[in-house]
Parts: C-alpha cells; structure tokens; sequence
C-alpha cells in the first residue's frame, strides 16, 4: 500500500466514523426528547378508520416511502402519496377517513401546499415532521413531531444526513409504538410477508407439514413387520404409534438400529419412545427447527393438544421452505 492510499483510507475510515458519531449523537438525543405531539399522534393514528397518507418530495419523499412501507406491514395501513402527483389527481386518494403524515426538513417545501390545503378544506387530521417549528407545515399541522436542529453529518452542512437519519428514526419509532399498541404478533406479521425468506421464517408448522395419508401411523398392535413396511413407504424415518387414536410412542431408524439383533422378537410397543419429540401447529417454523438441531432429530411429529398425531415434518421440508 502507497503512502497516498494509506492516508486515503484514513481519511475515509474518519469520516465515516464522523458520520456514524454524528448521526449516532443526533438519535440519542431524540430518543431523550421525543416530539410533545408523539404520544397524541400515535393516539389519533389509533382512532382513524381509514390510512395513514404519507408525503414528502426528494429525500423526504424516500424516507416517507419507506415510512409507508413499514407502517403497511406492520398492521397500520398506510401508502405513500407523491405530493407533486397530489397536484394533478392523487388527492382524490386522500378521505376523511384518513390522517396524513407529512415530511419535510425546512417546512417549507412548496409541493405540500396542495395536501395541506386539502386537509384543511376537508378536515383530515394532519401530522407534520420538520425541524423547522415555525414553518409553515407545522403551524398547518395538528400534531407537530418537531426535530431537534443539529448538525449535518455532510462536512459542508448542505446534504440531508442527520435530518433524513432522525425522520427514519422517528417513522420507525411511530410503527413500533404503533405495532404495540394494536397487539400486532410475529403471526400477523407473516400475513403481509407471505413471500421470500422473511415469508419463510413465518410459516408455522401446520402450513408446511405433511398430513392424511402420507403420516405413518400405525395402531400399537402392528407388528414389526407392519413398522418397518411404514417406515420404507412413508419414507421420514419414523413410525406413529396410537391408541384409540391418541400417540402412544414413536420409533425412529435409530432405534431400529439399537435393537437390531433380536429386531423381530419385539413388539413395535416394547421399542417406540413414549415421549418423542414433538410440536404443536400454531409452532413457528424457525421454532421448530431449532428443536428438531437441538434434539439431533430428522423428522418432527406434529400433535393437537390431546396428543392425536396430525402431521410430521422432515428437515428437508425446512430446507425447501427456504427456513434453513
């Protein structure tokens, strides 16, 4: 490495630790002095019947995007409206029915005037957020979340670091307040995020598991015989015993290997494990599968509450969920 590079990394390495610091600073701070509106805003949120209308023009307009987003898929239904857009048709996307959340760093940005104007004319509660407490978007709104003025993490004061930094920050506090307040759950999550690896990690085991005919269960009077044609048919390595319909034991290829040398002078009874591993329905998929690593156990016997066998899952059915 040159010397020019050295010093080149340093210098880099510097001001992304100055940036971090800064934006780190100005999040404390925040999180220290919370908007006087914020509690009263969530509660309006809380109160609406219709969306969450979010918008703000360039940084704003992303970071509102994001806002949206996340305020959608965690139970507050909300979308984002591009506020030049709103000028030309997009306000009839706004009702009564709906509190609109506006963003914008000076306050002043001229693109709002239009929203503003028209959840004064139709009385639509209206949350601003700025750092400009004097501003015109905030002497509109009904519920200021005014941000503390500090500075830029850009060395020249000019970029929106900090400011977009603390307006994400604060969006995000607003959807977990939220998220709290409504009750919202790991499974609720997984309604509006059926698709991809976060999808995935929300299934629970009665959505993936195997049922019906394809379970290999078998009364406690089989015979040997009767499991292990079972276990090479239904192919998870494993045998249901039952009782009058409840699970009575489980034998697995393991315990076909502990027993081999008088294999067929057992009884299936004499052999099963009475207390196997085994899941609920409602279990989460990533729950499951750290059980099945935990236990060191391939298949999983998915039970009801009165311990009737209703599904088994095999490790390869994690692996094709895309949980693993």
């Amino acid at each position: 490495m040159t010397a020019s590079s050295f010093s080149a990394g340093h210098k880099s390495e510097a001001a992304a630790q100055r940036t971090l610091q800064t934006e780190a600073t100005a999040l404390q701070y925040l999180a220290e002095n919370l908007p006087a509106d914020f509690v009263p805003a969530i509660e309006r949120i809380l109160g609406v019947t219709g969306r969450v209308i979010v918008s703000g023009i360039g940084k704003s307009g992303h970071i509102g995007r994001k806002i949206a987003a996340t305020l959608a898929s965690t139970g507050t239904p909300s979308y984002f409206v591009h506020c030049a857009e709103a000028s030309h048709g997009d306000l009839g996307m706004i009702t009564p029915d709906d509190i609109c959340l506006l963003l914008s760093n000076s306050g002043e940005t001229s693109e709002l005037r239009d929203i503003i104007y028209h959840t004064k004319r139709f009385s639509i509660p209206m949350i601003g957020i700025s750092c400009n407490p004097d501003s015109t978007l905030m002497k509109a709104a009904d519920y200021r979340l005014t941000l503390p003025k500090l500075p830029e993490a850009c060395p020249i004061g000019m970029a929106p670091t900090t400011s977009t930094t603390m307006t994400l920050a604060l969006g995000d506090a607003l959807a977990v307040a939220l998220m709290e307040e409504r009750g919202f759950k790991a499974e609720d999550f997984g309604v509006y995020h059926p698709g991809g690896k976060l999808g995935a990690q929300m299934k629970t085991v009665a959505e993936m598991m195997h049922t019906g005919d394809a379970l290999p269960v078998l009364d406690h009077t089989a015979t040997m015989r009767d499991v292990l044609l079972t276990m090479t048919s239904k192919g998870f390595g494993i045998a249901v015993l039952t009782r009058d319909g409840v699970m009575s034991g489980v034998i697995t290829d393991g315990d076909l290997r502990r027993n081999m040398e008088q294999l067929m002078d057992h009884t299936p009874a004499e052999i099963a494990n009475p207390t196997p591993v085994t899941v609920a329905p409602d279990c989460l998929a990533p729950a499951a599968l750290a059980l099945a690593n935990e236990r060191k156990v391939s298949a999983l016997l998915v039970v009801d509450d009165k311990q009737a066998p209703v599904g088994v899952l095999h490790i390869h059915d994690f692996l094709r969920a895309g949980v693993m």
